[in-house]
């Protein structure tokens, strides 16, 4: 199984602006766990362990479940002068809330 989503140039940059300030062996991961306003939510982190159901592409890591809910999606991150955050475009979300950060399918 592979990583299956697209990153966006700023997202990359700002993934690996962040792992340059990070121990050697750490990763960006990407999960989607119940929760938020609209049923499911994103979660962004840095971690350095690798799990059993992890599939890891370069710098980026999502367990196999999550990967199911983000499969075709695109990873931006925008920086606005209201905020720094990473996005997912997620062609499967019916729904999302205002900030972006939970969805529904």
């Amino acid at each position: 199984m592979q990583i299956n989503i697209e990153i966006d140039e700023r997202a990359k940059k700002e993934i690996a602006d962040l792992l340059s300030e990070e121990t050697e062996g750490s990763f960006f991961r990407i999960s989607v766990e119940g929760g938020g306003c609209s049923g499911f939510k994103y979660i962004f982190t840095i971690d350095s362990k690798i799990l059993e159901d992890d599939i890891k592409s370069n710098n980026l890591v999502i367990d196999k479940t999550s990967l199911e809910y983000l499969a075709g999606s695109t990873l931006e991150y925008h920086d606005t002068l209201i905020e720094k955050s990473f996005k997912i475009k997620n062609p499967k979300a019916k729904s999302s809330c205002g900030c972006g950060t939970s969805f529904s399918i």
